[in-house]
């Protein structure tokens, strides 16, 4: 990853790579590997049905949030659920750089020019601004980390079913479904 200057903070354009804002520094992102973007369109595809039919909230993918001024910092998970509690239903995602809410989750597919090292830092930055849950999607092993704290983590493999408790409540996914959606 390059980081650019923070003093001129002239901010890539949407044909320009992904970026995130750190300490106010533009920090350019790898682009997500062919496969890691297709699973994490089919995990925003089931995610975004559910939020829809139970009323819950909405789902998005590759999506900037300003995490607040006590973080300092603009993250761009790989998808991300905000819950109508925190952007009420009536009012439109705003048209701007980033959107300026916390989700309740946030979805990293790693891909393989991620660091354990800037992982671990990104779960224990969403916790401080208030995400509820963080999923890690390990390609590679078929497995999804789910994160209640940046401490406590539950560890699903293809076997198992993703559980959405505690922000999307009854939301079940069985990973051999999302592992296998490819075939």
């Amino acid at each position: 990853m390059e980081q650019a200057a923070a003093s001129s903070m002239t901010l890539p354009s949407a044909d320009e790579a992904l970026y995130e804002v750190v300490d106010d520094q533009i920090v350019e992102l790898t682009p997500m590997g062919a496969y890691q973007a297709w699973l994490a369109t089919i995990l925003v595809t089931y995610l975004a049905n559910f939020a829809r039919q139970n009323a819950l909230g909405r789902v998005i993918q590759e999506t900037l949030f300003d995490l607040g001024p006590a973080i300092n910092r603009k993250r761009r998970p790989d998808a991300a659920f905000v819950s109508y509690a925190r952007w009420p239903r009536q009012q439109r995602v705003p048209n701007a750089e980033a959107w300026n809410v916390v989700p309740n989750l946030a979805v990293e597919i790693i891909s393989p020019s991620n660091t354990g090292d800037a992982i671990v830092d990104k779960i224990a930055e969403y916790f401080r601004a208030g995400v509820e849950c963080v999923w890690v999607v390990f390609t590679s092993q078929e497995q999804v980390y789910v994160y209640d704290s940046p401490t406590q983590v539950r560890i699903f493999s293809r076997h198992d079913r993703l559980p959405g408790e505690p922000v999307l409540p009854h939301f079940q996914l069985p990973l051999s479904t999302l592992f296998d959606e490819d075939e």
